[in-house]
């Protein structure tokens, strides 16, 4: 047995399905491995889509996504998505070869220290050494990648410990590790403050989302009659359509949903994580804040809790539930506030304007995606709007980043939700700019024979920087581009291509590439110029600073 088959031994150990990469000369012994077993190796154009894809893997599934790249930059290439996983809080391994440790020969070329390259991208970087290890290592790498807080762990595999021959080595054992639930002292704390508000509100944050999360949290909004609102990334985790939700704080402060949270005299957070931009700031004279999650608050200038409730999230909410359930009679205090909150949010969602508003684009998506039906954004202008404006009933179906927040990851993000659930409806949604960035990944999904539809939203310009170069009364430089013919682009990779011309037409073209199946473009020309008025004339101009 080599080193690269008793590495794949490990992964088929670990119930690993696919690996995505890009290889390279000194991963080729692994890539024969791999040929041999049961896993299906899923080639990309560029790593950076490949860690992109592993990343989303294990953000839909809780189980850690694996992908593979070359030396030097291959390796390098990973690094965007290592850092998307690390901020997102999603378990990926990425495995990533090296030159020859052993021989005693220099060879300089390509060579790059990758390890000291991904440790501050990734919870564990670690080189194998010595073939005998691997079990130990990839059992290693997996349970810490799941450990809370979820992220990527890197293994490097010199050429020498992959091609080199060994005895079989026995896998380590994998053993189930429950989470504890929280302290009966701070669920009692909790339960005291909670009976003591007068107008308590609840937020979602990005750990509400996780797979293992989302067990429990709608039974507590459920059971306590108590409005909640979510931050971008929680969205999804209890049912948008519920008469309870209030809405989603889509920038820091003055937002429509912030009349309610600057009423509260309590705010129940659960699942907030700091690495997304707050959703409120915290000052002195503020509400009370109780943090709900699996691991201690980071407490910082803008959160700092009162009080926190640390363990499982969804058993630890049923036992608080228990203790609050039916005693509250100012639960629904904040809920007058919810009709002018979405009212506002929808404002204008109906305009027939061409080219289509956001508010539009959101609302006509809505109606060819079902409730199971998964939307993946790119990072743009765009996006504030889908936060705010699009509602969630199933958890993970709205997948946006508000931790790195990086161009690129859409399409990627798209093709991996249409790998893992080829019976729902998939989009990407991408700004011109972003989908640029790995738009030859089109090719991929063509290959991989996919059902999905990618929405390119036109505008010509890198439309986030370039409005909030407006908003500062700069001068329009240095941020417009041309764009190809995205329709005959398509094409080109064996996809189908549309290009909308008319507001109206928008709904029945989606519906016409859901229907016909395999990879669609559908190209559609956004005026971002509402966002003026929705985003500095609305909520006010400081909100420029920390959308």
């Amino acid at each position: 047995m080599t080193g690269a088959e008793l590495l794949v031994k490990a992964l088929l150990h670990e119930g690993v399905d696919r690996v995505f990469g890009v290889p390279g000369e000194g991963n080729l012994d692994l890539l024969e491995s791999l040929r041999n077993s049961k896993i299906e190796w899923v080639l990309t154009r560029h790593e950076q889509a490949a860690a992109f894809m592993a990343a989303t893997y294990g953000r839909l599934t809780g189980r850690p996504g694996v992908c593979m790249a070359a030396c030097g930059p291959g390796a390098l290439n990973l690094s965007t998505g290592a850092a998307y996983a690390h901020l997102g809080a999603m378990p990926m391994i990425l495995i990533t070869g090296q030159k020859e440790i052993m021989s005693g020969r220099e060879a300089l070329f390509q060579l790059v220290d990758v390890i000291a390259s991904m440790k501050p991208l990734t919870k564990l970087s670690r080189q194998i050494v010595s073939p005998q290890r691997i079990p130990t290592l990839v059992r290693d790498a997996f349970r810490i990648a799941m450990e809370e807080r979820p992220g990527p762990v890197h293994l490097e595999l010199p050429e020498d410990i992959a091609a080199g021959e060994i005895e079989p080595v026995p896998m380590v054992p994998i053993h189930p590790i429950e989470i504890p639930v929280a302290h009966r002292v701070a669920l009692d704390r909790a339960a005291e403050i909670i009976l003591g508000s007068k107008r308590p509100l609840i937020m979602l944050g990005a750990a509400a989302s996780r797979p293992r999360s989302t067990f429990g949290i709608a039974g507590f909004v459920h059971r306590t009659g108590i409005p909640f609102f979510t931050t971008q990334m929680g969205k999804g985790s209890a049912p948008g359509e519920t008469s309870l939700y209030m809405g989603t704080a889509a920038v820091s402060e003055g937002d429509y949903v912030h009349e309610a949270i600057n009423e509260a005299d309590l705010i129940i957070a659960i699942g907030h994580d700091t690495v997304e931009k707050p959703p409120f700031v915290m000052g002195r004279n503020g509400p009370h804040v109780i943090h709900v999650s699996y691991t201690p608050a980071a407490v910082e200038q803008v959160y700092f809790p009162h009080a926190e409730i640390v363990g499982d999230v969804g058993p630890s909410l049923q036992l608080l539930a228990d203790r609050v359930e039916g005693k509250l009679s100012n639960a629904k205090a904040l809920l007058s506030l919810r009709h002018s909150t979405l009212n506002r949010g929808a404002d204008r969602a109906t305009e027939r304007r061409w080219p289509i508003t956001p508010q539009r684009l959101v609302q006509d998506v809505r109606k060819v995606i079902p409730e199971d039906g998964i939307v993946a954004l790119d990072n743009g202008m765009y996006k504030i709007c889908w936060a705010r404006h699009y509602f969630t009933c199933v958890p993970n179906t709205l997948l946006l980043d508000n931790a790195l927040a990086t161009m690129g990851a859409g399409l990627p993000s798209a093709m991996t939700a249409a790998l893992l659930y080829p019976d729902r409806r998939v989009m990407a949604v991408c700004g011109d700019g972003g989908f640029m960035m790995n738009s030859q990944e089109l090719e991929t999904a063509v290959r991989l024979k996919l059902s999905l539809v990618v929405l390119i939203l036109n505008d010509g310009a890198y439309g986030m920087i370039r409005w909030k170069q407006a908003a500062r009364n700069f001068v329009d430089f240095g941020l417009s581009f041309g764009n190809p013919d995205f329709v005959r682009y398509a094409q080109s990779f064996g996809a189908k291509g549309a290009r909308v011309k008319s507001a109206d037409a928008l709904v029945p073209t989606l519906e016409a590439a859901f229907t016909e199946g395999g990879v669609h473009l559908v190209d559609v020309p956004i005026d971002y110029s509402e966002n003026t008025r929705v985003l500095v004339e609305g909520v006010g101009q400081r909100v420029v600073e920390v959308v």
